[in-house]
């Protein structure tokens, strides 16, 4: 078993990684549209819409295609099993990052210290 067995192959490509972040901040019926998406991602047209296949192919983003009045139009949501399989990579690596599963314990200084004692230097 490797250290990132538990992490979803599919969303663990830095860009869709970023890809689903960004749809999963959206309200459960919410959509996003491509050139928004786009941007906000600074992505191209082609790499985006390659991330988005894969990840349309793994059932977690649903892609509409209309038209609004002549011009056509995309939309992209994050599904249920997207959402389900964003929360499910985010506690792996919650519990990657810390495998006592404790949160962080905080110095006398109030800095983050992670369980881990300071070496004191002898005088």
């Amino acid at each position: 078993m490797t250290a990132t067995s538990g992490l979803d192959p599919v969303i663990h490509a830095p860009a869709r990684l970023r890809l689903v972040a960004t749809l999963s901040a959206l309200g459960y019926s919410d959509r996003m549209s491509f050139p928004r998406l786009q941007k906000l991602l600074a992505m191209t047209g082609g790499n985006l819409s390659t991330h988005l296949r894969r990840l349309e192919d793994a059932g977690y983003v649903a892609v509409t295609k209309t038209h609004e009045g002549r011009t056509p139009a995309t939309y992209v949501a994050l599904t249920r099993a997207g959402r389900l399989a964003f929360e499910n990579y985010t506690a792996a690596l919650r519990a990657l990052l810390d495998p006592a599963g404790g949160p962080p314990q905080t110095t006398t200084d109030g800095s983050a210290n992670a369980g881990r004692t300071a070496k004191r230097r002898k005088p």
